[in-house]
């Protein structure tokens, strides 16, 4: 941007004392002692950015969140600004708001201002946030908002061998990319799994009664149950109104449709299973049988092959 520039870039113009007089005038600002604003009014987001880049030093690149919205990842904004840097600088005295993570793993810079590439943005940001939901929520976003390619995501995480939350980051990966696009559905997965429930097809697509391609959150074909995943958007009353028509052209060819909040599939797990399991069964599903082993091997007796340890 070319309102920010480094002092070292306005030296190669100006004299010191020229560019001294300049920002004592408030023609110029100055956010960081080697960096220049070469303007009075308002420093822009954008402006912001550069700014927190040329301020941590050379080799420095926006990262994590910061550099995925910059790349379009919506709904997800950060008030500080990431900046990722080589592990052997120390940048000093930043500019507030701006967060330094050193990296023995640096990535190829893209864009101006400098940024990681998508996949890595992904991963950092996961690696940095504040919880373990908020970590599924971005990367959940990242393939919901088809920014981010799983091989991507897998690429990084063998270089970054270290990253922290590495498994949740590619449980999560990996499940979007089978069709879970939302948090939400995410979470539908694993409490399927744990509950010893078949696992639904995500995003299936429908033809309603006017013939319009509609989707599913989820659905079991074998049994017709549908589930829809009620979040924030159902308080707007025009999304409230599409769904409640899906629902009903569900209903009147005879499928069972459950609804739940979002909420629900995280802090009300056990009640969500139970209305589902119930559900199954209702339509056929039939649990499958465990098979109880009462005691040990006899004594002398020899353990299959598979089973010795």
């Amino acid at each position: 941007m070319d309102s920010v520039i480094s002092m070292a870039q306005a030296l190669t113009q100006l004299s010191r004392k020229a560019v001294r007089h300049r920002v004592a005038s408030g023609r110029w600002q100055q956010p960081h002692r080697s960096v220049l604003v070469t303007h009075s009014g308002p420093i822009s987001t954008g402006e912001h950015r550069w700014i927190a880049v040329l301020a941590a030093g050379e080799g420095a690149a926006l990262a994590g969140v910061s550099a995925a919205e910059v790349g379009g990842l919506r709904g997800y904004e950060d008030k500080n600004i990431h900046v990722l840097v080589p592990d052997g600088r120390r940048p000093v005295r930043l500019p507030p708001a701006v967060v330094v993570h050193r990296t023995t793993h640096p990535d190829v810079a893209i864009g101006r201002p400098p940024r990681t590439r998508m996949a890595r943005s992904v991963v950092d940001a996961a690696s940095w946030a504040r919880t373990d939901d908020h970590a599924r929520a971005v990367v959940a976003a990242a393939f919901q908002q088809r920014l981010v390619a799983l091989r991507g995501v897998e690429t990084v995480l063998r270089r970054l061998t270290r990253v922290p939350r590495r498994q949740l980051i590619l449980n999560t990966a990996r499940d979007a990319t089978g069709g879970a696009h939302s948090l939400a559905e995410i979470d539908l997965g694993r409490l399927c799994h744990v509950n010893d429930l078949p696992q639904p097809a995500r995003q299936v697509v429908r033809r309603d009664a006017t013939g319009r391609r509609r989707y599913l959150d989820a659905y079991y074909e074998d049994w017709r149950v549908h589930i829809e995943i009620d979040g924030s958007q159902h308080l707007d009353p025009r999304h409230a109104w599409a769904d409640m028509q899906r629902q009903n052209d569900l209903w009147i060819t005879g499928d069972r449709v459950l609804r739940f909040p979002a909420w629900a599939l995280r802090h009300s797990p056990t009640a969500v299973a139970a209305q589902l399991r119930a559900a199954l069964i209702a339509a056929g599903w039939r649990p499958p049988q465990k098979i109880l082993v009462i005691g040990g091997p006899q004594r002398g007796h020899r353990l299959p092959r598979s089973t010795r340890r």
